[in-house]
């Protein structure tokens, strides 16, 4: 079996998204992959801040803003860095996490896509659906859901 050649992960910025990013860090240094970080924010009008608070339910992630975005995604590549990743990318796509992840996996041809646990075992998220559980039915390509909380 061949390794995997795109590895994508979520962050917003959160100790746990952290955690994932280092974790598709190391499979992507082992494999030799791409490994592709993204952030998925909302943009600074208010009108769509308040509309994104209504929609990201308390324990969603927060990132409201392209600045925001793009310094998590540096904290981000430097500790993907860290952990031995050598072909590494950024982006910051507007809109809710699972259509932005999905979205990076499809332009991307990602085989690989790379979410930490939180919300998973959560009421709310077992109600309501939390990101890894929506990604790992939605996805179409295989899911690492990394244990960060």
């Amino acid at each position: 079996m061949a390794g995997y050649k795109t590895v994508v992960v979520g962050t917003d910025g959160s100790d746990s998204s952290f955690a994932a990013v280092d974790r598709a860090a190391a499979v992507a240094a082992d494999a030799n992959a791409q490994l592709v970080i993204t952030c998925a924010y909302y943009p600074a009008d208010r009108h769509e801040v308040e509309k994104a608070q209504e929609a990201l339910r308390e324990e969603a992630y927060q990132v409201v803003g392209s600045a925001p975005a793009e310094d998590t995604l540096q904290s981000a590549r430097d500790r993907a860095a860290r952990q031995g990743a050598a072909k590494i990318d950024t982006v910051a796509v507007v809109g809710e996490p699972v259509a932005s992840l999905r979205k990076t996996v499809e332009e991307r041809s990602a085989d690989l896509l790379v979410v930490g646990n939180r919300g998973l075992n959560t009421i709310a998220g077992r109600i309501l659906g939390s990101v890894p559980a929506e990604v790992a039915r939605k996805s179409g390509v295989d899911v690492l859901i990394v244990h960060t909380t």
